[in-house]
């Protein structure tokens, strides 16, 4: 049976999907993107800080379904400007700099992401 999974810490869903689905040992994240929970507003003007923000969301749903980062076996990184892979590479490499292993991924240059946001990133987790 699959479980729904809902975190104060991360912004709610923008659209009819749910923010992560946990199936047996398996997590399903859907893409998150630069939301700030506490406000709701976007923070785009920093592709650093908008890095950060969306990888904090994942933390969010992550831990509210009882998984950490080393579970995470796959990411989709979906970004508007390839010019920007190397700053995003930069906050993602540390964000899993404990993890020692980094997940397997796809990083994917698109030409519009919903709310116009700069990078959204999705994620598969097993424990």
């Amino acid at each position: 049976m699959k479980q729904e999974i809902i975190s104060e810490n991360a912004p709610k869903p923008i659209g009819p999907y749910s923010q992560a689905i946990k199936k047996e040992n398996m997590l399903f994240l859907s893409g998150q993107i630069a939301i700030d929970s506490i406000t709701g507003n976007l923070k785009t003007s920093n592709i650093k800080e908008e890095t950060n923000l969306v990888l904090s969301n994942i933390s969010a749903l992550i831990d509210e379904a009882g998984f950490n980062k080393r579970d995470i076996i796959k990411a989709t990184i979906f970004i508007k400007n390839m010019d920007q892979f190397k700053e995003i590479n930069e906050v993602y490499s540390a964000f899993f700099a404990e993890s020692k292993v980094y997940p397997a991924r796809e990083t994917v240059e698109v030409s519009r992401l919903p709310k116009d946001v700069n990078i959204e990133i999705s994620i598969i987790a097993i424990r």
